[in-house]
């Protein structure tokens, strides 16, 4: 979703957020990091990498003014006075932040990197961003050493560049919803802490949260409805010519979907009555029309389960991206001396 190839660090500054939980008290820089050249060029790309891939962005959230959000506020006094005493202020502000949302012994503590940032490109702009990066999982390393004559070595912990474990980006670049907000998270233990609680913030209603809301739930209609009622097969057969229908169109239409999915007016009553249901059980609106997220749909298609598991310790994968192909080449039926199902795969070659 960003691009990185000309930013730069402007100012960052390293604190420690405790638990309020546990009763722990914050550790706070009063300078800023002074990087050597080695340490910046590693530092850059662990916090900026894991956005380049995010689908989604957020917008700030608030239940009286969005102007009050903690986040939004201080993030946005940054923007427009950029100096180091209004920089270190806010960090420490939102680490104070953070602090407050730990309501339980399963926050971890950990280091809390706020950083400025210039030159981010998004959406073909070149524009600033506060990043708010929190460090909870530390890796195990050795450390060798020279001791009189003769080298050894100890075991130390260390912060892994794999993996970062929260983050997010604020940037200063904003739509008719409000400002852009990029978020991460690794180290998903709690669902309402950093979302919800500490940055305040939902999706941003587009195309990529309606493609989102809609093969989600597509996903949870072939495994509670057409799973149980008309088997995996079937289920699989849905998946994939749903794939195929978003494939297809650049814009979905709720009811020509259900025309090209569904041969029979039962299953498409089915499908309506889910849409209502999944409606009010997860609080959202289903668009009934809506333009097409390649990127969302190549990742929410990952998720779909097309394995038919059979009890004979044999599986038998369909692939999604071939609607066709369990119809075609796929029959059930059942063998009357073994008293058992069978699946019968028709094939050319082995591949």
């Amino acid at each position: 979703m960003i691009k990185r190839t000309r930013t730069e660090i402007n100012k960052c500054i390293i604190h420690k957020v405790a638990n309020k939980y546990n009763s722990g008290q914050n550790a706070f820089s009063e300078s800023l990091v002074r990087f050597d050249e080695e340490s910046y060029e590693l530092l850059l790309p662990f916090l900026l990498k894991p956005f380049g891939s995010v689908t989604q962005s957020y917008r700030f959230s608030h239940h009286a003014d969005v102007r009050l959000n903690e986040i939004n506020k201080y993030t946005s006094d940054i923007f427009e006075d950029d100096s180091n005493e209004v920089f270190i202020q806010h960090s420490k502000n939102i680490v104070n932040h953070l602090y407050e949302q730990s309501n339980s012994a399963n926050i971890k503590t950990g280091d809390v990197i706020v950083a400025y940032f210039e030159g981010i490109e998004y959406k073909d702009v070149l524009t600033e961003a506060v990043g708010i990066f929190k460090i909870e999982s530390k890796v195990d390393f050795f450390q060798t050493y020279l001791d009189d004559d003769s080298f050894d070595v100890v075991v130390q912990k260390g912060i892994s560049t794999k993996r970062l474990d929260k983050g997010c980006l604020i940037l200063n670049s904003s739509d008719t919803e409000g400002t852009v907000v990029l978020s991460v998270d690794n180290n998903n233990y709690d669902a309402q802490y950093w979302i919800k609680n500490f940055l305040s913030v939902k999706y941003a209603d587009d195309r990529n949260l309606h493609t989102q809301n809609y093969l989600e739930m597509c996903k949870e209609f072939s495994e509670e409805v057409i799973k149980p009622e008309f088997g995996k097969q079937e289920q699989s057969n849905f998946l994939a010519n749903t794939v195929d229908y978003f494939k297809e169109h650049e814009n979905v239409d709720y009811h020509n979907f259900k025309d090209e999915i569904f041969e029979e007016d039962k299953h498409k009553n089915l499908f309506e009555d889910y849409k209502q249901h999944f409606e009010k059980l997860n609080d959202v609106l289903i668009r009934n029309n809506f333009e097409v997220s390649d990127v969302v749909l190549k990742k929410e298609k990952s998720k779909f389960k097309t394995e038919i598991k059979l009890d004979t310790n044999i599986q038998i994968k369909i692939d999604v991206d071939a609607p066709d192909a369990s119809s075609e080449y796929l029959e059930q039926g059942y063998d009357e001396e073994k008293k058992m199902k069978f699946y019968k795969v028709f094939y050319n070659t082995e591949k």
